[in-house]
């Protein structure tokens, strides 16, 4: 939720400088960095309350507090002071972020990341952004919409995870309007006398680069937070990166009672997914060996770069879609008349039976058509279908529309 706090405040910003198109004449604008980031944190300390109020309300005699790791497949020693047995036991440890220890090391508070900068008293005067991943880029927006000096940095070649290579161009194109991206890349920081940090890389030419930000913003991605579980003493077995295996139907790992749900078990690492799976654990936990198996929903992602970018389904796969029909969508009427850009929705489909697979949409509130786009594909529907049902216009989901008639068209031929 910080994050979205920030890009609300950078959304008001950014009306007001357009403001101008509509003929609408704004003096001045100014921004309060201390004002943006205590209101970020105000309503980041009432979510967290809210989430702290529920687990109190857990009475004293059903919890424990400390640092649970594994002393046998069915228990787990609390702090070195308490032993918890157990029939079944869930693991629901999260995530936290991966921050490269030369990096750390190097900058030391002048890192951080999604957990601390929100932390900061004021807006920082510059910014060095690692990662062009969904989190990095909704990061660098915001701050950038709020008069942020910053730079984009990734190891990779794509801006918000978008794999479509047409939607990946159009996302591209809009987002080097405003962010400055260097892609391809490797940094290298250090601090300076003054505490600044130096940054440090060669550009796509190969010359060398080098700028001074106040904070280095690491978002290259999270990693499930298992270190300390003492998972070898419960038997599971791993993957490479030390996942347990289990199995997503029912969140059980192999064949033990151990479970395992949301970021932690590195599957879909998406809040609603999360919520989704801790309930299912919790069922099966508890009765187990009965298991209840749940059918995987689409999947679906949202980045709240306004215009967003949106995937469901399987994503974008060069040999699988040879199998596909494609229907594309990038003029969207209400998206003019508001002065926004219209982006780019491409929406896949099997050739054959004209069932909906899902797509990737880059465009004004895709959040919405995202939603639309994943029922339409748990449910089976093909384009005609889903064009049976009421379109109201002028709406964004007109666009939706526009794409789902180019999938019926090919579809007839």
């Amino acid at each position: 939720m910080p994050s979205k706090l920030l890009l609300a405040a950078a959304r008001s910003a950014r009306d007001v400088k357009a403001a101008d198109t509509f003929g609408v004449r704004v003096n001045k604008l100014e921004i309060d960095g201390k004002a943006v980031m205590a209101r970020v944190q105000r309503e980041r300390d009432h979510f967290v309350k809210g989430v702290l109020a529920q687990v109190a309300d857990i009475p004293n005699s059903d919890k424990q507090r400390g640092w649970a790791r594994f002393s046998a497949p069915d228990a787990l020693t609390i702090d070195e002071h308490t032993l918890v047995e157990a029939r079944s036991i869930v693991i629901a440890t999260g995530a936290r972020p991966v921050v490269p220890n030369d990096l750390a090391e190097a900058c030391q508070e002048r890192v951080v990341t999604h957990e601390t900068i929100f932390d900061l008293k004021t807006l920082p005067r510059s910014l060095a952004v690692i990662g062009a991943g969904p989190l990095g880029l909704e990061m660098a927006l915001a701050f950038a919409r709020l008069g942020v000096k910053l730079t984009v940095f990734d190891d990779g070649d794509t801006i918000g995870a978008v794999r479509d290579p047409v939607v990946a161009k159009a996302v591209s194109d809009q987002m080097k309007r405003e962010l400055i991206i260097e892609l391809g890349v490797e940094v290298v920081a250090k601090r300076n006398a003054n505490g600044d940090v130096l940054v440090s890389w060669k550009d796509a030419g190969g010359k060398s680069r080098r700028r001074t930000f106040e904070y280095v913003l690491v978002a290259a991605g999270r990693k499930p937070a298992l270190d300390g579980l003492d998972l070898n003493v419960a038997g599971l077995k791993c993957d490479e990166k030390g996942v347990p295996l289990f199995d997503p139907a029912t969140l059980r790992c192999g064949r033990s009672n151990v479970f395992i749900a949301g970021d932690a078990n590195d599957d879909r690492p998406v809040l609603h997914e999360a919520s989704l799976q801790g309930e299912l654990a919790g069922r099966n936990a508890a009765r187990a060996p009965r298991l209840e198996k749940r059918d995987p929903m689409p999947s679906m992602a949202v980045v709240y770069s306004d215009p967003d970018i949106a995937s469901v389904g399987p994503g974008w796969d060069e040999e699988a879609a040879k199998g596909w029909n494609i229907g594309c969508s990038d003029d969207v009427g209400r998206a003019r008349v508001d002065a926004r850009p219209s982006g780019m929705l491409r929406v896949y489909a099997d050739a054959k039976s004209g069932a909906l697979i899902g797509g990737e949409l880059f465009g004004p509130d895709v959040e919405h058509l995202a939603h639309l786009l994943a029922w339409a594909v748990q449910l089976k529907m093909t384009a005609n279908d889903v064009l049976e049902l009421p379109f109201y216009h002028p709406t964004m989901e007109e666009s939706f529309r526009t794409a789902l008639r180019d999938l019926a068209n090919q579809h007839k031929l």
